[in-house]
This record gives C-alpha cells, sequence and structure tokens, in this order.
C-alpha cells in the first residue's frame, strides 16, 4: 500500500493556474483568442496571460460606466468599508502575492514579502481617505450677498489606468486605490512584462465586496490596447502612470478630443507616502449657492 501511494505522489503533475482579463466582475479570456508568454527576470516561463483586444477594452469600458452610478452614489464611508475588506482579503493571500511579485521583479522573499505588506497597507490608508477627502477639498466660500456658496467634490467618472511596469503590484495598488476612492470607476491595463499579479488582484476584488464593473483588469500590448481607450468618447480620463515619453504623447492626443482629464507620466517613488494628488486629479468640483434667510428657509437653491 505505501509503495502505490508514493508512487502515486510521485506521478502527479501540478496544476497550471490559468490567468484571466477581470472585466464586469467576471473572469472572460480574451475575445481575440490570444495569448501570450510571461517570463521572470531570468526569462523563465511562467504563464501564459491573455492577451487583450480593442474589442475586450471596449467592454470593460462598458462594464465601467455601467458601474459607475451606484458606486458613485455610495456614501464614501462605504467605499471606505469595501477598500478595507480588499485589505483583509489581500492580507489572506499574502503567499501567493509574495510568490508572484519575486517572480515578476526578480526580488528574494524577504524584498517581495515587504512590497506585499506595503501594497496592502496602501489599500488601508486611501481606505482611511474615503470619508475625508472632501472635508479637505471641499468646503463653504465666503461671499458678498446674502447666499451660501458650498463646493464639494464629485468623481469624474471611468477612468483608464496604465499601471506602471516597474512594479507589478505596489505600483499598480497605488494607481488603483485613489481612482476608486473617490468613486470613479477604472479600466486598467496591466503591467505588459509582469501582468500576473494584476490578473491575481482581479480574484481578490471579485472575492470582496467591490461591486463588478467598478474596477476591470486588462492585460496585453500597452501600446496596442490604450489608444482605443485614449479616445473612446465614454472614458473620462486617463493615467498615463504606464505610459513611455512616445506612447505618452500619442494618448494625449487622441485624449484632446473629448477633453479628458490626462494624468501624465511622472517620476514616482511607490515606497513612499502618497500624498491626495492622485486623488484629486480624478475629481470635479460642483459649486452650489443657496439663498439665506426666509427664501433660503424654503428651499430654494441655484
Amino acid at each position: 500500500m505505501s509503495e502505490k501511494t508514493d508512487k502515486t505522489e510521485q506521478q502527479r503533475l501540478s496544476v497550471f493556474k490559468t490567468y484571466k482579463l477581470y472585466v464586469g466582475g467576471k473572469f472572460p479570456r480574451s475575445e481575440s483568442g490570444r495569448v501570450y508568454e510571461v517570463t521572470d527576470t531570468k526569462g523563465n516561463w511562467l504563464a501564459n496571460a491573455p492577451q487583450s483586444s480593442r474589442k475586450d477594452a471596449r467592454d470593460a469600458v462598458v462594464a465601467a460606466r455601467k458601474a459607475f452610478g451606484g458606486w458613485s452614489g455610495a456614501t464614501a464611508y462605504n467605499r471606505g468599508q469595501v477598500l478595507y475588506r480588499v485589505a483583509e482579503m489581500l492580507e489572506g493571500r499574502k503567499d501567493q502575492f509574495v510568490r508572484e511579485v519575486a517572480e515578476a521583479e526578480g526580488l528574494s522573499k524577504a524584498k517581495a514579502a515587504a512590497v506585499v505588506d506595503a501594497a496592502i497597507d496602501r489599500w488601508v490608508w486611501y481606505a482611511g481617505w474615503t470619508d475625508k477627502i472632501a472635508q479637505v477639498v471641499g468646503g463653504a466660500n465666503p461671499v458678498a450677498g446674502p447666499y451660501f456658496n458650498l463646493s464639494s467634490p464629485e468623481p469624474t467618472g471611468v477612468v483608464a489606468v496604465l499601471a506602471p511596469q516597474d512594479s507589478s503590484f505596489l505600483g499598480l495598488v497605488s494607481v488603483i486605490a485613489p481612482v476608486i476612492a473617490t468613486g470613479n470607476t477604472a479600466v486598467v491595463i496591466a503591467s505588459e512584462k509582469s501582468p500576473l499579479p494584476a490578473l491575481s488582484l482581479g480574484e481578490v476584488l471579485a472575492t470582496s465586496d467591490v461591486p463588478g464593473g467598478v474596477v476591470n483588469i486588462l492585460s496585453g500590448r500597452t501600446a496596442e490596447i490604450a489608444p482605443s481607450l485614449a479616445a473612446h468618447q465614454d472614458v473620462n480620463a486617463i493615467d498615463l502612470a504606464g505610459a513611455d515619453a512616445d506612447l505618452a504623447k500619442d494618448l494625449e492626443i487622441a485624449a484632446a478630443d473629448n477633453l479628458k482629464r490626462v494624468l501624465r507620466p511622472q517620476p514616482v517613488d511607490h515606497t513612499a507616502t502618497p500624498g491626495i494628488d492622485r486623488m484629486t486629479a480624478f475629481l470635479e468640483t460642483k459649486t452650489v449657492w443657496h439663498p439665506t434667510g426666509a427664501l433660503g428657509a424654503a428651499g430654494s437653491s441655484y
């Protein structure tokens, strides 16, 4: 009996993971059926990742737009709870992400663990800002006359995000979390050379409380997918964090057609404590005038 058991164990084959896109809360393969090889820093094969097409990008925009009303309409406190739940789920799957980050970035296990810990802490940091950012960038404005003048931030809408190429997980979290913390929805293009942590993040989002469509994750050739998102009339803003200088210039031109907000690429130390710039980059300011006195008490506003 023991000999048979040993023989069976020796013959067992590993179950390789099939990585898929994350769109609308589901896990489709690329509609094109294409994949590309992902390797570690030494050139060793890790997995086949889906190679997204322009059609996949359009589907992701549709999903993000559909989810925007519910997500932007949720209370800021509720969004904070949801982001914190993501951090909880990441904590439970830390070993998986440590392995994927180590392979993607050529780090030791200890250094990869530090990166994953920082990414989890980054989620918690942004979770704490969801119900505070309005107090920092909004408020009552002094005006001459019998009026209240109030300014409050509102999310821009659907944001296309090009994840950093040099930071497969901490950089990824650093560009996704501020977008959704403020009520926007996102279409994310993962790092082209290291997409696996991003695709695994989709699994975490699906098993946490993030509504389907709030975050949509694509993998593939950034230069192929990004232009269609930059020119898409239903994309309201684009973060060019993962674009090189030539691609960024082309995408800015494409984005000008419908006056998108564009966050240009800039050198960033992902390990440093972030400011609020990435949150305010995708916020609009709504200003309301309201008369004081008897007329104001009656509920009239402008």
